[in-house]
């Protein structure tokens, strides 16, 4: 009965959180954010000069299709489930959407997880992967990368926190984290956990959870002294409730800056068409449409460059 009791409880939370990340209206970064009006998409005219690149007997993924993972950790502004709990809303399908218009092709967005994206792309199961990919030198190895959106990553702590700032390694020492494996979070925090360790600091202790529910679960329960991840979700979150507010932003490629890229599998060429297709969106204007309704004008860049460096080059 006490295990029911608890799972009850547990899961009576996990749709409180829920919701609340679901609210209809926000205002973020200074635009006001409405899911509902954001349900109707944002098209792109075909662009011809992309189509043109596209090369000769490419095989997509579904024929006459732009097969695209997204992760579907429902977490707005990147992600999130229309009503029907099927759809996905968010940057990250809009931005898909402008693609496959641009290339002529039907949007075919597949909800994934993080860890599936990269074996689905590599495998041809995807055309691409739109999940908040930052581009990092290990990664360049594998996948190829057309760049859509800054990489700005953000320190959350729960409102009432006595942490004023997370901003350098030193402030990291002794605290748990929330973080996702396997992202460019960790690596920045395990590479400052290094540090400190050599300067004889505590170590901090990495909370690993890809839950959106379970992640505000933990740091408003004390499980969890701070959130470290992309700073729009934080933001967005901090908005809507309250509870939490930002201490310090790290940019993604830390000590440099890195951008986010549709991602996609080494050799094949898809890149270049991919590029073009987003440097049209970007000239046409349907690219900052769709970054400032959903609140992330701020991590807008100027054109999408191929393989730029990322986190870990020189």
């Amino acid at each position: 009965m006490k295990t029911k009791k608890l799972f009850a409880v547990a899961l009576l939370s996990t749709l409180m959180f829920s919701g609340l990340a679901r609210a209809e209206e926000v205002t973020l970064n200074g635009q006001g954010v409405s899911v509902e009006a954001n349900q109707q998409p944002v098209h792109a005219a075909k662009n011809a000069a992309a189509i043109a690149q596209i090369p000769a007997g490419h095989h997509f993924a579904v024929p006459g299709k732009f097969t695209v993972a997204v992760a579907a950790l429902n977490s707005p502004p990147l992600t999130l489930f229309a009503d029907d709990n099927k759809t996905l809303l968010g940057s990250e399908a809009d931005i898909a959407r402008l693609v496959a218009d641009s290339l002529g092709l039907e949007l075919n967005v597949v909800p994934t997880s993080w860890e599936d994206w990269p074996l689905g792309v590599a495998s041809g199961k995807y055309d691409a992967a739109i999940s908040n990919v930052t581009v990092t030198k290990e990664r360049k190895e594998k996948f190829d990368f057309a760049t859509y959106r800054k990489d700005s990553l953000g320190f959350y702590v729960k409102s009432t926190s006595k942490i004023a700032a997370i901003e350098k390694a030193e402030d990291i020492a002794g605290l748990r984290i929330i973080v996702g494996s396997g992202t460019n979070q960790e690596a920045i925090l395990l590479a400052w956990d290094k540090e400190n360790q050599a300067k004889g600091l505590k170590p901090f202790i990495p909370v690993y959870s890809k839950d959106d529910a379970a992640q505000t679960l933990a740091l408003q329960s004390g499980r969890a002294d701070a959130y470290f991840g992309p700073n729009v979700i934080g933001a967005w979150k901090a908005a809507l409730t309250g509870k939490t507010k930002r201490v310090g932003t790290v940019d993604g490629g830390w000590p440099k800056a890195a951008h986010i890229a549709v991602t996609l599998k080494k050799g094949n060429g898809l890149v270049e068409p991919v590029n073009t297709a987003l440097n049209g969106v970007i000239k046409g204007g349907e690219y900052d449409k769709v970054l400032n309704r959903w609140g992330e004008g701020i991590e807008r860049i100027e054109q999408s460059e191929i393989n730029p460096p990322g986190l870990g080059d020189d």
